[in-house]
């Protein structure tokens, strides 16, 4: 072992490593068992026992306590052997339920440590024991608390649904026991093991339950513990401001009741959902007071290393040097253990990250590599197998960076091999990519491509898994997910090359599950349904152009109907692309008329001809009609439509839709008959925003065209529209209100009358029972914008149409003038109507669109693209 250690210290000049670590076994957090062990107390009667007995009984209640203490500030090993003590004094006395109880508590003990092994073992004589006893009201509590472990132990192995029955028993012992606190605790449990299998439907509606036991319990510690896993849980499906709510509670009874741990625990919570909030000062300052409150070395050791990765992530360089001795000193303090081994982990990921970014290393190279070797000696000291898949991994990247290639490749391999002997995928996906980039390195493209994509195969395979994955504070998709994907398009697609046909259509399917994983992530959950479609059967009149951004250029592959997909290359940085649509966007949504619209057409122009210029004749040679775009990066950021090509826009000649991704394209085109629309609208200011005055003409002129029910301002409700909706199915539902679309999901919303409706709820609110066989055909949002500032703040509008479950949505990229939104929705709904009476005619909702956006355009004081460009079609353009 100790020739193995040394080895790992002569790596030599070592590089960082930028591997995120997700603390996803240190599951005391996600799930709530009653992180106490369960200690048996009994009141003694001197005069009816003898001394000998009153002496034992006392000395045994005397050692659980000491176990439970040693438990909780991390002692794994001493109370491991305090346990064993006390089963054998059990045992001693034939005390069958008292020896079940130490083996439930030793189960979760060794849990703790990373022995699943033992932890099966243990609980396995819990319950073997518990199968002698008669039914008394203290066996079946314990039976339940021995099934609370069993299910965290299936849990760990990857079997949610088995983990979620056992966890149905205890729920079901503990309500014949009459037990609301046990209760709570399985039902928290079931959330978390329906969040794994993906039904987050479910989960949440099992927590609001949960929310409403916990009010009627005492202030207790173990109703405080509650609390905290309920605002755990709540993070992990991305309701961030209910989880605020919830730990904000659980901090105050915790300061009732003068318990610093409690306080500490609910303060590390609070900053963990403080930081998925983007709110880093205010996350920082609960690290902090969850440090300074807390004497648990395990707990602070924790946080500190979450504060790291914030200060890192935050580029607080000086904070985060002072910093790093006191974790140092923390981990010291540290028994072997599996959160030992993550935090050393963590640590250094964090150190390197540090130095990637500003050349910043507050210990040597040499001290990070002692530190992941530590953690790969100690993980197999303790055989935890999860943990030295992980340790091994990342010293393997710490060769890779040092191009040590033949070694980084061998411990990549023992890494991966570990991570699916277990099927710890979330880490096995991590070592493919890995041995990908090794492969890449040393020029062996085959084999590389292979390796990429196998990881791309395990992300798929776990997408709800993922979802969970993502809340964790330290998860970064954008580092850890989305580089999988475009480094494998890169091979795919060597520069100049020749490609196969084959090779072209993996390249396209890859980013277009590219924007789905994006989809999900931004949902924290897994809520889309994929339909694949090929596109020349939904439309023969439609092609379809793939774009992919990577570092040296940008990638185009165009699909016509029944043609072979075609490849157009334009060698130019993702800086310069960025640069040139940032240009063009602030030339649109700052409107210097004054100034004339050449501002725009430049940059319109640059775009246009990377993109569009080499294909031109092909198109016009295909009677092609609609051109659909599935955007990648800050594409997404400017309307196709208003695309220059030195003469006229793109408008003019192609009706033009954007494919959220091709597999959730919904291939229905609008049905015929009569036109019914649902409109809703604020045109008095509300809540802080502007009146829009123009809201009543539009829904005025609107009803001229086609048949409406109007809800307007007061009668704008969130009620009265969730009641609208649900009792009368509208085909078309038009809303004419402020609404902000962002990165985050819960940053996305429109404006009723009286509150907010973000992205998740605008699901429940159209997704009623009786659209299941009727979904709503398209979805107007004719007054919203994009956040200011935010690059990928277009993902929230796809994000809104894809939640609201529509098969189209038209909305604006933009705050656009009243006036000119007004009359650009009348001549949308006149062609719709058109559409709809006249049998045969040539159109489609994106033809409808073009005609609208025309009008618009050659009016004199309506041509500039502000005016007209900033409305685009989601998804369905038929």
């Amino acid at each position: 072992m100790k020739i193995k250690y040394l080895a790992y210290l002569t790596l030599g000049i070592l590089a960082f490593i930028c591997a995120i670590w997700i603390e996803k076994s240190s599951a005391s957090l996600l799930y709530y068992t009653d992180d106490r062990l369960q200690i048996e107390k009994r009141d003694l009667v001197i005069s009816q026992v003898s001394r000998s007995q009153v002496t034992s009984e006392i000395t045994t209640n005397r050692l659980e306590e000491q176990a439970q203490e040693l438990y909780e500030t991390g002692q794994f090993e001493q109370a491991i052997d305090l346990l064993q003590q006390l089963a054998a004094n059990y045992a001693s006395q034939s005390d069958e339920l008292g020896q079940a109880r130490v083996w439930r508590n030793l189960a979760l003990v060794y849990r703790q440590t990373g022995d699943l092994s033992k932890a099966n073992e243990a609980i396995t004589n819990s319950l073997n024991r518990l199968q002698t006893q008669s039914d008394t009201v203290e066996k079946k509590r314990i039976l339940a608390q021995a099934f609370e472990v069993k299910g965290l132990l299936q849990l760990s192995v990857g079997q949610p649904e088995e983990a979620l029955d056992t966890w149905k028993q205890a729920a079901e012992i503990y309500k014949q026991v009459g037990d609301l606190t046990g209760i709570t605790k399985s039902q928290i449990n079931q959330a978390q093991a329906l969040q794994r299998l993906g039904l987050y439907r479910q989960a949440i509606e099992t927590l609001d339950q949960i929310n409403a036991n916990l009010k009627k319990q005492p202030d207790t510690p173990i109703k405080v513990k509650g609390m905290q896993s309920l605002g755990i849980a709540l993070r992990v499906v991305g309701e961030l401001d209910r989880s605020q709510k919830v730990l904000q509670e659980s901090l105050a009874i915790s300061q009732k009741l003068s318990d610093p741990e409690l306080i500490a625990s609910s303060l590390s919570g609070l900053g963990n959902t403080a930081r998925l909030q983007k709110k880093s000062q205010p996350a920082l300052d609960y690290y902090r007071n969850a440090v300074q409150t807390s004497s648990s070395p395990y707990l602070q050791t924790r946080v500190q290393v979450n504060m790291l990765s914030l200060l890192v992530e935050e580029k607080k360089w000086q904070d985060a040097i002072k910093l790093v001795p006191q974790i140092q000193s923390n981990l010291s303090r540290l028994p072997l253990s599996q959160i030992a081994i993550n935090a050393r982990i963590n640590l250094a990921n964090s150190l390197m990250k540090m130095g990637r970014k500003a050349e910043v290393y507050p210990l040597n190279k040499s001290e990070i590599a002692e530190l992941l070797a530590t953690a790969v000696q100690q993980a197999e000291n303790l055989n935890d197998k999860r943990s030295l898949a992980y340790a091994l991994g990342n010293l393997g990247r710490l060769y890779e960076h040092n191009k040590q290639l033949g070694s980084a490749k061998e411990l990549t391999e023992k890494a991966l091999l570990l991570a699916q002997g277990i099927n710890a995928s979330d880490i096995a996906y991590r070592w493919q990519w890995q041995e990908g980039r090794i492969l890449k390195q040393q020029g062996n493209r085959v084999g590389a491509i292979a390796a990429y994509s196998e990881a791309v195969n395990t992300l798929q395979a776990i997408r709800s898994d993922l979802a969970a994955i993502s809340s964790e504070a330290q998860f970064s998709f954008q580092e850890s997910i989305e580089p999988v994907y475009r480094e494998l398009v890169d091979l795919l697609l060597p520069p100049g090359e020749k490609v196969e046909e084959s090779d072209l259509k993996k390249a396209r399917d890859l980013i277009d599950s590219l924007q789905i994983a994006e989809l999900d992530n931004f949902f924290k959950d897994a809520c889309l349904k994929i339909h694949p479609v090929e596109i020349d059967k939904i439309d023969p009149k439609a092609a379809v152009l793939s774009t992919i951004i990577l570092p040296d250029r940008l990638e185009v592959i165009l699909a016509l109907p029944g043609q072979t997909l075609r490849r157009y290359t334009a060698t130019v940085s993702q800086e310069e692309i960025e640069a040139t649509i940032k240009q063009a966007r602030d030339a649109l949504t700052v409107p210097r008329l004054q100034l004339s619209v050449k501002n725009f057409l430049e940059p319109s122009q640059k775009v246009y001809n990377w993109l569009l210029a080499p294909m031109e004749a092909e198109l016009a040679n295909s009677g092609i009609k609609t051109l659909v775009f599935v955007l990648d990066g800050v594409l997404r950021n400017i309307p196709m439509s208003a695309l220059y090509d030195g003469k006229i826009y793109l408008i003019d000649r192609y009706s033009v839709a954007i494919a959220p991704s091709l597999k959730l394209v919904d291939s229905q085109p609008l049905a015929k008959g009569k036109l019914e629309v649902l409109t809703a609208g604020l045109s008095e200011a509300r809540q802080g925003f502007s009146p829009l005055p123009g809201v009543n003409f539009e829904l005025e002129k609107i009803a001229n065209e086609v048949d409406t029910e109007k809800l307007l301002n007061q009668s704008f409700t969130t009620s009265n529209f969730k009641t609208k909706v649900k009792v009368s199915s509208f085909p078309i539902v038009h809303l004419a209100t402020h609404g902000q679309f962002s990165s985050e999901a819960n940053d996305t919303f429109i404006l009723t009358w009286d509150d907010r409706i973000n992205a998740k709820e605008l699901d429940s609110l159209l997704r009623a029972d009786t659209r299941v066989n009727n979904p709503i055909e398209l979805l107007v949002l004719s007054a919203c914008q994009t956040a200011t500032g935010d690059k990928r703040a277009v993902l929230g509008l796809t994000g809104m149409a894809m939640r609201a479950g529509a098969r189209s949505t038209v909305a604006s990229l933009w705050s656009v003038n009243d006036d000119a939104t007004a009359l650009l929705m009348i001549k949308f709904y006149e062609e719709l109507a058109v559409y709809q009476q006249k049998s045969g005619k040539d159109m489609t909702k994106a033809s409808a669109l073009r005609q609208a956006q025309q009008a618009i355009l050659h009016k004199k004081n309506f041509s500039h693209p502000y005016y007209w460009a900033a409305f685009i079609l989601v998804g369905n353009w038929l």
